[in-house]
Formats: C-alpha cells, sequence, structure tokens
C-alpha cells in the first residue's frame, strides 16, 4: 500500500519562508504589495493590496484596497476605489528565511501589539482548515509557488495519496467576481504550507 503522505511526512522538505512584516516607511516599492494595515494596541487588518506611496500635503499616504478589488482592477483595466492610509499605519508582507517545521507545534503564540504578529507556515495536514486560505506549494526542488488559495480540505485522491487542490489567486477572485470555476491542480499535501 502506497505512503498517503508521498514518503514525505518526517520533515524531507523545508517550510517554505514565513511572512514577516515590514514597515511601509522602510519598504521599497509598494505597487501591488500584500499589505496589513491598522494601529499598534489596536488590531491588524490583511487581505489588502497596495499602490505605491503619494504625498499630500506634508504627509505620506499609501493607497490600499482589498485584495480582490486589486486582482479585478488587473484583470479587467479598471479603476477601483484605494482608501488613503497613513505611510506609518501600513506594514509590508515580506518572505523570512526558511525553516523546517514542527509538525503539531502551536502557532498562536502570544505577541506584541506594536507590530503584526508575524505568520510561520503551517504544513497543511497540520491545519485546522484549508479552504479559501493562502497556501504555498514548496516543489521537490525547495522552489515555493505562492499565490495560491485552497479550493478543499486535504483529501484521499484516486491513487490513495493525501492531496489538497489549490488555484492560483487571480483565479480564486475570479470565482467570485464572474462566477467563472476556477482552473485547479491536485498537489500531494505535504508539499503545501497554509502562509
Amino acid at each position: 500500500m502506497p505512503d498517503p503522505f508521498g514518503g514525505h511526512r518526517e520533515g524531507a522538505l523545508e517550510s517554505p519562508r514565513p511572512i514577516v512584516p515590514t514597515p511601509a516607511t522602510m519598504a521599497g516599492e509598494l505597487r501591488g504589495r500584500r499589505v496589513l494595515v491598522g494601529l499598534p494596541g489596536h488590531g491588524w487588518r490583511g487581505d489588502l493590496r497596495a499602490d505605491e506611496k503619494v504625498i499630500q500635503g506634508s504627509r505620506t499616504y499609501v493607497p490600499v484596497m482589498p485584495e480582490a478589488e486589486w486582482y479585478r482592477a488587473e484583470a479587467e483595466k479598471t479603476e477601483v476605489f484605494a482608501a488613503l492610509v497613513p505611510v506609518e499605519r501600513v506594514w509590508v508582507e515580506e518572505l523570512g528565511f526558511a525553516g523546517t517545521s514542527i509538525p503539531g507545534a502551536k502557532v498562536n503564540q502570544l505577541v506584541s501589539l506594536d507590530e503584526p504578529p508575524r505568520r510561520p507556515p503551517v504544513a497543511a495536514i497540520d491545519a485546522d482548515s484549508l479552504t479559501g486560505r493562502r497556501v504555498t506549494q514548496v516543489l521537490e526542488d525547495g522552489e515555493e509557488r505562492r499565490d495560491l488559495r485552497a479550493v478543499t480540505e486535504t483529501h484521499v485522491s484516486d491513487d490513495g495519496t493525501v492531496t489538497v487542490r489549490v488555484a492560483q489567486e487571480l483565479d480564486w477572485y475570479r470565482w467570485g467576481w464572474s462566477g467563472k470555476i476556477p482552473r485547479t491542480l491536485e498537489v500531494p499535501a505535504h508539499l503545501v504550507w497554509v502562509e
């Protein structure tokens, strides 16, 4: 009987790089970058994309829009509303350094409210849920495929392998605004990580 995890369950592959928030004041170009907005001590909002900084008077702002609107604007070459958020309230999602995962490790640790929390990747087979979540596929050579969304939970494929179906993020969002079902790819679960 084949190993349903593809023979790689015990950490043969390194986890993908984690998401590390960086103040937008320290970031370069912002157009199309994933960002978090908020106020230290109050909370954070994600699933947003930024455009380039703008200066009005003596203040610098970042145009920020929901990620779904950014994808729609890019795909349909249309303009969408973007809120102007003071640059000091915007954090850019950067990629940190790769490391190995610890199966079953607790992810929700206590954090400081002074900045958005860092998000270590979680193996798909250890995640509570997958559908709709941002995921990264780690290829056998260690390359990372990002900008993916899980469209299913883990399941057993016809050949007995534990898999997850994923879609390109543009196709995921297009599904929402047009109803067009995305093309998906079935990926062995041991190669999928929740961002």
